[in-house]
């Protein structure tokens, strides 16, 4: 008998099973794949790890602007695929090592819920059943696959990838077209183009970049497309015909056609086959419904990280399955998303926290916009020949609060959590200016913005 079981071995999953180990209680832990879920194994951390090199690469080809001449620059791929293979070794070790640490018991196979009795809920894995107190459901999500003609016998034969077969690929396709002008759509056609292949992003909506900042998305396009990536805006992808793309656009219908295909429309929460309705869990368009404190409808069930479809991101699934630990142990804790940083971390990159200026607009706030070049910061400049990045700051003109940040350029990602922290601690702007930035930083544009 458990106190607590977890299902799923994702971000959400196991620093949730490591802060009830360590808070005492007898955690189990079952995950079917390997631990650190998709984030770890197949997305967040491989693809920053190529992501890292072709930047190094990048940096050697263009280096005369900045006085560095190299000749003959080669890039080998298997070399760049067997660190990321180590890297994900070293830190799924990590978190393995850390889960032992605080106790946690760490099972390998399929799980299933089987309902509940008297003394727990009941799971079956690996041949037996096991029982438990409380029960957190964090299986994840996987790819969303439409019903586009020709789609699934693609992925089948190899022709079209995911994320996960994407970021193993030992050898650099001539081609790539790339279905979703999302962030792993934009990450992946940034580090295949700046590997040598030839890229065509496809994307139905007008903008790239989801809902990020329309002025940071065009930015970033304009980037892109100058490093030779090609974009296909307004294009509702209609089959896929071996290695081809067809497609409508302004009521004709086109294609294009590439080595390999991308497909990375999104992402759905991974909810079917595990048991859920043999305990009633409340379900909403696929997801497990959840209040602030990360609890379902039924009592001792909790469910963090995508699978409850609020926010799917690797550090979000790691606060949420903080505040479920929280309030099983009997702290009261909820989940706050208003301050959720989200990256793209192409070259550039762009880091949003917040509201931009189209969602402040849809709910009718009075607002202002701090808008200044990166270029503002002498790091900045000294780093970036002829940069184009910019800083977005908005200040609810009622209470003199930042509400939302918007960076592209240089450490964008690395700047945002401060950002964070001035919304979520509701920080006056007047406190912000007194605060002292260090120079020379490319934060300091957050600080100069506000005087501007």
């Amino acid at each position: 008998m458990y106190d607590l079981i977890v299902v799923g071995g994702g971000p959400a999953g196991y620093i949730s099973a490591e802060r009830a180990g360590h808070g005492g209680l007898k955690t189990l832990l079952i995950e079917k794949a390997s631990v650190g879920g998709v984030c770890l194994n197949e997305g967040c951390v491989p693809s920053k790890t190529l992501l890292h090199s072709a930047k190094i690469y990048d940096y050697a080809k263009g280096g005369e602007k900045y006085g560095v001449c190299c000749k003959e620059v080669s890039y080998d791929q298997d070399k760049v695929i067997d660190r990321k293979d180590g890297v994900v070794k070293k830190l799924v070790g990590g978190v393995k090592a850390a889960l032992k640490a605080n106790n946690v018991e760490l099972l390998e196979a399929d799980a299933h819920i089987k309902g509940k009795d008297k003394e727990g809920f009941l799971v079956e894995a690996g041949g037996q059943v096991y029982k438990a107190k409380y029960l957190l459901i964090a299986t994840g999500s996987g790819v969303l696959v439409p019903p586009i003609p020709g789609l699934r016998e693609g992925l089948d034969e190899g022709a079209v990838l995911t994320n996960k077969e994407i970021l193993s690929l030992r050898e650099i396709p001539e081609s790539l077209v790339v279905i979703g002008g999302g962030v792993i759509g934009l990450e992946m056609a940034s580090y295949y183009n700046s590997v040598g292949s030839k890229v065509t992003v496809v994307e139905m909506l007008e903008k790239i970049a989801g809902q990020n900042d329309e002025e940071l998305s065009r930015i970033l396009q304009g980037n892109l497309k100058s490093k030779g990536i090609e974009f296909i805006l307004g294009a509702k992808v209609t089959k896929v015909d071996g290695n081809k793309v067809v497609f409508e656009k302004e009521g004709k219908e086109r294609e294009v056609s590439g080595s390999k295909i991308l497909l990375s429309i999104g992402r759905r929460p991974t909810t079917e086959g595990i048991g859920l309705e043999n305990i009633s869990v409340n379900m909403k368009r696929g997801a497990v419904v959840t209040d602030e404190q990360m609890k379902t409808n039924i009592p001792g069930v909790y469910a963090a990280g995508d699978v409850n479809g609020k926010s799917m991101l690797a550090h979000t699934a790691y606060r949420e399955g903080e505040v479920a630990i929280n309030n099983i142990l009997g702290k009261k804790d909820i989940m706050r998303y208003q301050a959720v940083p989200s990256v793209i971390y192409t070259h550039p990159e762009v880091a949003s926290v917040g509201e931009t200026e189209s969602t402040a607009k849809d709910k009718g706030l009075d607002f202002t916009v701090k808008k200044i070049s990166n270029n503002y910061s002498g790091r900045y400049m000294a780093e970036n020949e002829r940069g184009d990045g910019i800083t977005k700051i908005l200040i609810d003109n009622e209470y003199d609060r930042i509400i939302g940040v918007q960076i592209i350029g240089s450490y964008a990602s690395e700047i945002i959590y401060g950002a964070g922290l001035m919304i979520e601690t509701e920080l006056p702007v007047g406190d912000i200016k007194e605060l002292v930035f260090p120079h020379p930083t490319v934060s300091e544009v957050i600080r100069e913005a506000l005087f501007s």
